[in-house]
């Protein structure tokens, strides 16, 4: 199947990042390039997703929830090599369990200037969860059905690197508030999801 592609971001974009990017040249920026994994894995003959708690630190994305992934280095084939290295990097997961499926639509992050490609991968069993305790606070394991269901769709006031106090949209799993470009990328899989078992 075809992936949504933006119109799925934009249903969780903060009004004023939409305001942003639309005044933004992305494509005559030098951004950056990254990667992510949005992993699928049986728990208790159950569906779950893997995210990640980042640690409290001095930068724009400190303290948030996130996919696990990174920075695409220039020894990486293909953003695929990306999301899986960085896969096994942040929390344990060999590279060689993960059956990648597709390519997601990718995300621009103004405030770090990084293309983020998500990629959408399973594991036949629920991997051995290692973080790395300097990118990775917590590891949090997301029942599917909790991304799926709508009463899990919220709006919190918060201040961000671009805004004070404003309304954003966002996903609430597992007891976590998940916004941003990750809960952009979680859009894009709910659509998808919902269409292919509408079909």
């Amino acid at each position: 199947m075809s992936v949504p592609g933006e119109a799925s971001h934009f249903i969780m974009t903060p009004e004023a990042r939409s305001r942003e990017l639309k005044s933004l040249k992305i494509e005559e920026n030098t951004a950056r390039n990254a990667a992510v994994m949005m992993l699928f894995y049986p728990k208790n003959v159950v569906t779950h997703l893997v995210l990640i708690l980042r640690p409290e630190y001095e930068g724009v994305h400190s303290g948030q929830i996130a996919l696990p992934g990174g920075k695409a280095e220039t020894f990486d084939q293909n953003y695929t090599a990306t999301a899986l290295r960085e896969t096994q990097e942040e929390v344990g997961v060999h590279t060689d369990t993960v059956t990648v499926i597709k390519s997601m639509t990718k995300v621009y992050i103004p405030p770090s200037n990084f293309w983020v490609h998500p990629f959408l991968g399973f594991t036949d069993s629920r991997p051995n969860f290692v973080p790395q305790k300097e990118e990775v606070a917590k590891v949090i394991e997301v029942p599917l059905t909790e991304l799926l269901d709508d009463g899990n769709v919220t709006s919190q006031k918060l201040t961000t690197s671009y805004a004070k106090n404003i309304e954003v949209p966002s996903f609430e799993l597992n007891g976590y508030v998940v916004w941003g470009a990750t809960a952009m990328m979680l859009s894009e899989l709910k659509m998808l999801l919902k269409t292919s078992i509408a079909l």
